[in-house]
């Protein structure tokens, strides 16, 4: 045979010998992982990872106490800051301002009241309002296993209060704002510690360093996408499916433990695959979907209005009666008061008549345009149901919204309550990518699926059943293998 035939074959056969010894020994480690993956998967279906949502805060907010209300909005004549709103802080009516330098202040709202120094005590009365049950203890701490997000960074350090209720709640208050920020049950804790935390490697000796958590996680997932696809591949070479089957009719030369793992992996193969991809696609390696946000400028060209109307205290208190936070805004140049009730009603009142009014879709689309650099509108769209970027896993997002689509560089939608006129979600192109990419891939969020339950959730039971048989059939091969080696080496 001649040289040129042999070097083919036998780099053929270093190239298989290459990919079972990655299967193999990767394999071992990358198979418990999975299997963990999988578990805490299932679990993170039914217990997320606790979170304080608007509309619970909303719920247990107090009523506004307009007959102390005495002060009025501390406005600029000439604009309006970021964020102003009017709400309760331990029995007092605050002003809360968030400049667009991000300066975060909070003014009495009643003159002459002085505000409490957010301390134990403090803590533990708001805690006590907000949970409607005694406080067992109290805790100033920097960060946690639950609020160890950096999403909290400007609330701390935070006071823990441990309610003396059935739940086991403890509340968390933002040495800040001294408003409630996380809340979390006993429950909640412990399916957690079987969900989120291993599933996100997230313990919090790790995830306090935002950098060194990215860098584990992409390092940690790529091996095992190594050991997946190989697996994939070896799986597809060992099936027979045509007239050279193997002895027997079968398309598996395997049996016992290896069948198992052989069949599993190639019914749950992609999906594993798909799922570990995407998980390390969702650290963004390199930022590759890092949107670049609008200028600065650009954001308070779109929410300054021409004139600061002066707002009438005692007729807001007459219009806003039983509500739990006035929120003054000016998105698309239309200066309205937002009122947020504990129910989850909302009304919109102009700013300066405070008559019913909201903002229009000429006056949005036209502050949109600004923002956008002056891009052209090429759709804008009226939805009533969820869209492929706009929708809730576990329910329904805010509807009706806006959808605003641009034709400047990064392809930019803009999501815009009717409303108000603010923008509540931006998807560019990346994002747009990252939603399939990750989102789709990852979670199977489809609306078709999430909105026809229990579809989605027995899809995703028979997927990750799948990846469980693979996942422990690889492990418990893996130590069969390693004790067998250990034999032999003992042996004389």
């Amino acid at each position: 045979m001649p040289v040129s035939s042999r070097r083919p074959a036998s780099l053929a056969k270093l190239g298989r010998r290459w990919l079972y010894l990655v299967h193999r020994w990767i394999g071992i480690a990358s198979c418990l992982l999975f299997a963990m993956w999988f578990s805490s998967g299932l679990v993170m279906i039914y217990v997320p990872y606790p979170s304080l949502s608007p509309a619970e805060q909303l719920a247990r907010a107090e009523p506004i106490d307009w007959r102390a209300v005495d002060v009025p909005p501390p406005l600029d004549t000439r604009q309006w800051p970021q964020d102003l709103l009017l709400e309760m802080r331990d029995g007092i009516p605050v002003w809360r301002i968030e400049t667009w330098e991000g300066e975060r202040r909070t003014i009495s709202a009643h003159r002459g009241a002085v505000l409490a120094q957010v301390d134990a005590g403090y803590a533990a009365r708001i805690a006590r309002r907000f949970g409607h049950a005694s406080v067992a203890g109290t805790e100033r701490l920097a960060r946690d296993q639950w609020t160890v997000g950096g999403g909290l960074d400007q609330h701390r350090p935070l006071w823990k209060v441990t309610m003396a209720d059935p739940l086991g709640s403890e509340l968390y208050v933002s040495s800040s704002t001294g408003s409630v920020v996380q809340s979390t049950t006993r429950r909640e804790r412990l399916w957690n510690w079987l969900g989120s935390v291993p599933h996100w490697l997230y313990p919090t000796v790790l995830r306090q360093d935002n950098a060194a958590w990215r860098q584990v996680a992409m390092w940690v997932s790529g091996p095992c996408i190594a050991a997946a696809i190989a697996g994939m591949w070896i799986g597809i070479l060992r099936t027979r499916l045509g007239r050279h089957r193997f002895s027997g009719g079968r398309a598996s030369p395997y049996r016992g433990w290896m069948l198992w793992h052989h069949l599993a992996g190639l019914v749950g193969g992609g999906f594993l695959i798909a799922w570990i991809v995407s998980g390390w696609l969702s650290v963004d390696p390199g930022h590759l979907f890092r949107s670049i946000p609008p200028a600065e400028a650009a954001v308070q060209t779109y929410a300054a209005a021409d004139q600061v109307p002066a707002v009438q205290i005692d007729r807001l208190a007459t219009a806003g009666a039983g509500a739990v936070r006035a929120r003054l805004t000016d998105y698309a140049n239309t200066p309205l008061v937002v009122l947020d009730y504990g129910n989850g009603r909302r009304t919109t009142l102009s700013a300066a008549s405070l008559a019913p009014a909201r903002a229009t879709i000429r006056a949005i689309a036209a502050a949109a345009r600004r923002r956008q650099a002056g891009a052209s509108l090429i759709a804008l769209d009226r939805l009533t149901t969820p869209d492929a970027y706009w929708y809730e896993v576990g329910g329904l997002p805010r509807l009706p919204i806006l959808r605003l689509q641009f034709d400047d560089p990064a392809s930019t939608w803009l999501y815009v309550d009717p409303a108000t006129g603010e923008v509540l979600a931006t998807a560019d192109r990346r994002r747009r990518i990252y939603r399939w990419a990750f989102d789709l891939l990852h979670k199977w969020d489809l609306n078709a699926l999430t909105q026809h339950r229990p579809i989605w959730d027995l899809l995703l039971w028979l997927a990750s059943i799948a990846g469980l048989v693979t996942s422990i059939s690889g492990v418990w091969l893996g130590l069969k293998r390693l004790g067998l080696k250990r034999l032999q080496r003992r042996r004389p």
